[in-house]
């Protein structure tokens, strides 16, 4: 345990250092869109990391080779050094799945995406294997927010500790975010979340887009949620979300471990469009949705890319640095 604990922590300084260390690309297309009377806000997002700080190993799976926070940090410093609003937000589980969890308890996933600026992200059921005790151990780690909307922590440790919903402002366009998450029965041990009141996404979601859109004034409303994408049965998914609500205009999904190459867009209650998008699992994609605002004419555009997240990107580094 104690060569492990040595080991993780070489890891983890090279990744700091690498995330420090990287600097402007310049071969990652993006074409600029710039009028006088139109905004483009731009979010950035990832869902069910768990954990995976460094690529995949090159051992023949799917995956091999793919993912890695380092890569990244260059990804988004590229974008960022481009695009003037730019969010980033992700969709839980950042928990569990290598020793890095194991070993630090979470303490080098908030630590890493505090570094890579994340506006904010949501709790996935992993964020609860160490029970309330465990979430609460390095949260301070985090100087980002978490908004979770339908997890009430009244009377627990993890009160006042979250947000149930937040606000963005960005060249005059407001932007409000709300987040849900899975129900934890059966799910995860229930002393794990012992004390905390769980919600329906669907009811949660009415109550917070009528707040946000009416009361708070927001151009754009943003869900981060950890309850999946579909389901065979009944149960409340991204899909069956975006189609039962109101003035959601971006669904930011996790849970499912799905992989879309384009957004889904659902046709809500008042026949508009809801975006609904995941980026499948352990960072190997990042997923951007760009909303191109014209407040004075009331119009709404939005163009979505999926970036891979591969050995490219070590290039750019090194030709950059």
């Amino acid at each position: 345990m104690e060569e492990l604990k040595s080991l993780n922590r070489r890891s983890f300084i090279k990744s700091l250092a690498a995330i420090g260390a990287t600097a402007t690309l310049s071969s990652i297309p993006f074409t600029g869109y710039s009028k006088s009377k139109e905004v483009k806000i731009t979010f950035l997002h990832t869902n069910d990391v768990h954990s995976r700080i460094e690529p995949y190993p090159m051992d023949g799976s799917r995956l091999q080779g793919l993912g890695g926070v380092a890569r990244r940090s260059t990804l988004i410093q590229k974008i960022r050094s481009e695009e003037k609003n730019v969010l980033l937000f992700d969709a839980g589980d950042m928990f569990q799945g290598t020793p890095y969890f194991n070993v630090f308890d979470g303490q080098v996933e908030l630590e890493l995406m505090s570094k890579l600026g994340y506006d904010a992200g949501t709790f996935g059921n992993h964020e609860f294997d160490n029970g309330l005790p465990g979430l609460l151990k390095h949260f301070d780690k985090a100087n980002f927010p978490f908004v979770t909307s339908n997890y009430n922590f009244t009377g627990t440790i993890m009160e006042g500790k979250t947000k149930d919903h937040l606000i963005f402002e960005r060249d005059g366009v407001r932007i409000g975010v709300f987040g849900v998450g899975v129900d934890l029965n059966g799910m995860v041990d229930p002393r794990s979340y012992q004390g905390v009141k769980i919600t329906d996404p669907i009811e949660t979601a009415a109550k917070y887009t009528e707040k946000l859109k009416k009361e708070l004034k927001c151009d754009l409303i943003i869900c981060l949620s950890h309850i999946g994408y579909s389901y065979d049965t009944n149960k409340v998914s991204d899909l069956l979300l975006a189609k039962n609500s109101r003035n959601i205009d971006l669904i930011i999904g996790g849970h499912t471990h799905t992989f879309l190459e384009k957004p889904t867009e659902v046709k809500n209650l008042d026949n508009e469009i809801t975006l609904v998008n995941q980026t499948g699992f352990s960072g190997v994609n990042l997923g951007r949705i760009d909303f191109i605002l014209d407040k004075k004419r009331g119009t709404k555009k939005s163009i979505a890319t999926t970036y891979r997240i591969d050995n490219s990107l070590d290039k750019e580094k090194m030709l950059t640095a």
